[in-house]
């Protein structure tokens, strides 16, 4: 943890006996969860009061309700208040003008808004603007902006430059919480259905104390008489309050909110642990904007909609009486029979299955939640993964977190399976497992596998509840048959992915280096290996199958290959060496001397326009020093890994400075020479570097004549070891060679390097994750759960959520209804699906539609056509069975668990307008 040992964090009790003066004056923050209000504003005053200011958060769960406040002293500063990187764009133009008009390249949309403070670098001839003083923006625009100063007298703009937004730090000034509960000021909202929701609570929540104050207990579960002095005391409250009182008290809720208050439900406590956990880490830390200052939440939907009796909460003596006291007897049960499907067992579904443990879900001889993981356990996984421990490391993730969950709650019934949930696993997860599922919970961290889950979910019309999280923004959307759209109905945009000639030659930022420097490692150590194995192990295929590629694809392939085993072939580590030094002069020295020679630095478009605009930089060649240490640890990297594809020993003298220094010196370099006509691909659109050749057949077979010969000089089993990226591995050397790459090849283009910890991030392609997010999604899931598994509930009782812990930022609405598909007296949606019983042929199918007024004109299956109007050829299939066609034309097999076949038709209607219908399946069997 990024903080000082000094850093404690206090969680109090409400019969806590201390003396705040003596314990509280060495912490930082203190978090307060079960504490009278009169205790926790004497609290709140000595932290508010002290040098310096102690962080003081209060929060409190009571049934399906919650609160968070928060008072950080008299002045806060927020070093960073969104954890997002700074915005950048690059200059294309600034005007002599005042104010000056700045444009930037139309390669990425600018994400500045008015009143940002910016800073210039590497501008050309206005110099001026490079001294780094911060410069406020206005009338932002996409690709342009106006800046608040005079360059009327600076230099004219010549070419260049790198605007980047500037973050300043932002003091806040809380309230006591003795002032808070009287002017709370706007508090901040999560649903915007219930505008009218968070003052109620705050006098609630009062009311709630004076109630356990005055009858020193909770009120009662069900009881209507403890409800209404719970009311009564609410009623006295708000007229204490003069003019700022609530015009009107919804009694209904008081009467949950009194009835529930003394449970504490477990996804409302992962929720608010999670949200109170970043708050510490804000008051610790400076990070993130601070909750300022009240936060209330409800989830009154996740109540079964038939009313429930005072009987029906009494408590059982059984470790869910908390949340039989909420919900009744009925729904325990339920929860307790439910058969779960979970997909993933990371970070979120080590969360779900502590949260579904504790809930009783599946822990019945009824029930059963099977969760599967294809994935075993990595060190970087224990940071969020709590389920798991250092001895874990290399075994599969399902079954250790399964096995953790058990010890939660012994009576789990839990299946732990090691199969990727894909089409290739259906025989796994076949019908029957599909249609005995009450829902399925999504724990996954890509976008392809959740499309297949929530296409399996559709098919057999089951609840799916999907969330996922990235840093501290979370998402959670309910997938709910025939109420809600599915995963699939909408899709956020791809990725942008930076054109192949912009990586390779063109780079203008340090994820372009590091996109290349993984690429190259992986080219070098784990490709071109693994090519050399394949031929050595089969040389007569390999051959054959250049020969059937017979493209540039194919040749290159060869090249490599070839090059590996002639000329870089090591034998010692001193020959690792040598070739790591070649390596560094080829990619920092002589491709950017064949490049600058290709384009000059006064180089012009075919447009008259310069070559080396914005966004292009133009690159200087390195010059190689062995005192410069970033140009060792490339070599070090680089020679130690390449070693170990060859099997050689590495000596204990290549990792001393000195003695590696004057091996290097060793190696003498051939003299380079640019070469007129070399094509470096400038295209955009290109989506190979490798470039075609009408004599690709002919060279093919010199090449495989060459390597064969090669082959010869090997000695006998001969092979090479092949190198998989491995992040995790502080040891490896992998992550240094990388981040070598990445710099080096940054300083060529003048482009700001990294260190090694931001170089794993984003060529490691991690995806940042923190427990408290995922905590607060997996919470707001199970208390969706609830209503999945009650039953009965409309679509407006369901909540998705966008959450940014950051900010903080909690936006819930209801799902969006399932588009609907209308035909004469018909309609359907994505959740229909229409049905046959009978091994009907394509004529009876044909006709079936006809009489719903659809004309048919398309049949397939999978992805072969089993019948087309257009085809006079298959009219003769018209009269044999659909089953029969499919086995005949898609070479489709019905597997003995299946009972239908399901098909795809096209159709239009009388007007001969396509009308989309459902999935039709043909119950055969």
């Amino acid at each position: 943890m990024p903080f000082d040992l000094d850093l404690v964090i206090f969680v109090c009790s409400l019969f806590l006996k201390i003396q705040a003066d003596n314990f509280l004056t060495n912490l930082q923050a203190v978090v307060f969860t079960d504490i009278s209000i009169e205790k926790a504003v004497e609290f709140d005053d000595y932290c508010h009061s002290h040098q310096p200011p102690i962080a003081f958060i209060k929060s409190e769960v009571r049934g399906l309700f919650g609160s968070v406040f928060c008072d950080f002293g008299p002045e806060f500063t927020v070093l960073d208040v969104d954890g997002e990187e700074p915005h950048t764009g690059i200059v294309a133009s600034i005007s002599n003008d005042n104010p000056a008009l700045v444009s930037c390249v139309d390669d990425e949309r600018l994400e500045f808004q008015d009143g940002d403070l910016v800073i210039f670098s590497e501008v050309h001839g206005m110099t001026e603007l490079n001294d780094g003083k911060p410069r406020k923006i206005k009338s932002a625009r996409p690709y342009s902006f106006t800046l608040e100063e005079d360059t009327t007298s600076y230099g004219t703009y010549i070419r260049g430059g790198i605007v980047t937004q500037v973050k300043p730090p932002k003091v806040l000034k809380f309230k006591t919480l003795k002032e808070a509960i009287k002017e709370p000021g706007e508090f901040l909202m999560s649903d915007f259905s219930k505008f009218d929701r968070p003052p109620l609570l705050h006098l609630a929540f009062q009311a709630l104390d004076k109630f356990r104050t005055e009858l020193l207990r909770f009120p009662i579960a069900g009881s209507a008489e403890d409800a209404q002095k719970l009311i009564d005391f609410a009623i006295s409250i708000n007229e204490s309050l003069g003019e700022s009182k609530l015009e009107e008290i919804d009694k209904k809720l008081l009467q949950h909110f009194a009835s529930g208050s003394r449970a504490i439900l477990n996804p409302m406590a992962a929720m608010f642990g999670g949200i109170v956990g970043q708050e510490v880490v804000k008051a610790c830390s400076g990070k993130f904007h601070p909750l300022y200052q009240f936060f209330y939440f409800d989830s009154v939907e996740s109540l079964p909609i038939e009313p429930l009796e005072a009987s029906d909460l009494k408590p059982e003596n059984s470790r869910y009486d908390a949340q039989i006291s909420v919900f009744g007897t009925k729904l325990q049960k339920k929860l307790e029979q439910s058969k779960i499907f979970m997909v993933g067992s990371g970070a979120l579904g080590c969360e779900f299955l502590k949260n579904l443990a504790l809930m009783g879900i599946s822990c019945s001889e009824n029930g059963k939640l099977t969760v599967t993981d294809d994935d075993v356990i990595e060190k970087s996984n224990l940071s969020r993964q709590f389920l798991f421990r250092d001895w874990n490391i290399g075994q599969p993730k399902s079954t250790v977190a399964a096995t953790a969950a058990m010890a939660i709650n012994p009576k789990l019934h839990v299946e732990a399976l090691q199969n990727r949930a894909s089409p290739e696993t259906e025989n796994v997860f076949n019908d029957a497992f599909w249609e005995s599922l009450d829902a399925v919970v999504n724990a996954l961290d890509n976008v392809t596998a959740r499309m297949y889950i929530d296409s399996r979910c559709v098919y057999f019309q089951k609840p799916l509840l999907e969330s996922g999280t990235l840093g501290a923004k979370c998402n959670t959307q309910m997938v709910i048959p025939h109420l809600t759209e599915n995963y699939g109905a909408s899709r956020d945009p791809p990725e942008k992915q930076a054109p192949m000639c912009t990586v390779h030659s063109f780079p203008h930022n340090i994820d372009h280096c590091l996109t290349w420097a993984r690429s190259e490692f992986e080219g070098l150590l784990e490709k071109t290996p693994t090519e050399v194995n394949a031929f050595l192990s089969n040389p007569s295929g390999y051959a054959t199958a250049a020969r059937t590629a017979g493209d540039a694809q194919a040749r290159d392939q060869l090249e490599r290959v070839i090059e590996c085993l002639n000329r870089d072939k090591c034998d010692t580590f001193q020959d690792c060496i040598t070739w790591a030094r070649l390596k560094f002069e080829d990619y920092f020295a002589n491709r950017v001397k064949q490049l600058t020679f290709t384009f000059p630095e006064d180089a012009m478009t075919s447009s008259g326009a310069p070559f080396w605009s914005a966004p292009k930089r133009f690159p200087r060649p390195l010059e190689f020093s062995s005192s410069d240490p970033s140009h060792l640890n490339f070599l070090l990297a680089a020679s130690i890994l390449r070693a170990e594809t060859f099997g050689i020993p590495i000596p204990d003298w290549a990792k001393n400075p000195k003695k590696l220094a004057e091996a290097v010196d060793k190696v003498i370099l051939p003299d380079f020479q640019p070469k007129q006509g070399v094509k470096i691909e400038t295209d955009e659109k290109a989506t190979s570097l490798s470039s075609a050749s009408v004599d690709d057949a002919a060279v093919i077979e010199e090449l495989i004549a060459k390597l064969e010969a090669i082959s010869k000089t090997l000695p006998p089993g001969f092979h090479m070891n092949p190198i998989q990226f491995e992040k995790d591995d502080d040891t490896n050397f992998h992550m240094d060679l990388i981040a070598g790459f990445a710099n080096m090849r940054a300083r060529n283009y003048s482009i700001p390097e990294v260190d090694k910890l931001k170089a794993k991030f984003i060529a490691g392609r991690i995806i940042p994750a923190i427990a408290t997010s995922t905590a607060m999604a997996t919470g707001l899931v199970c208390l969706e759960l609830y209503k999945v598994l009650a039953g009965g509930h409309k679509v407006e009782d369901y909540r998705n959520t966008f959450a940014n812990l950051a900010i903080p930022l909690f936006s819930m609405a209801e799902p969006v209804p399932p588009k609907t598909i209308k035909h004469q007296d018909m309609a359907w949606t994505v959740w229909d699906r229409w049905t046959i019983t009978g091994n009907i042929t394509l004529r009876e199918l044909l006709e079936w539609l006809k009489e719903k007024g659809l004309n048919a004109y398309s049949i397939s299956c999978g992805t072969s056509l089993l019948y087309n109007s257009m085809f006079p050829r298959h009219k003769e299939r018209l009269d044999k069975k659909v089953v029969d066609v499919a086995r005949e034309v898609a070479k489709v097999e019905v597997p003995s668990y299946r009972r239908h076949l399901d098909v795809v038709v096209a159709c239009e209607d009388d007007d001969d307008i396509d009308v989309d219908i459902p999935l039709v399946s043909i119950y055969f069997r």
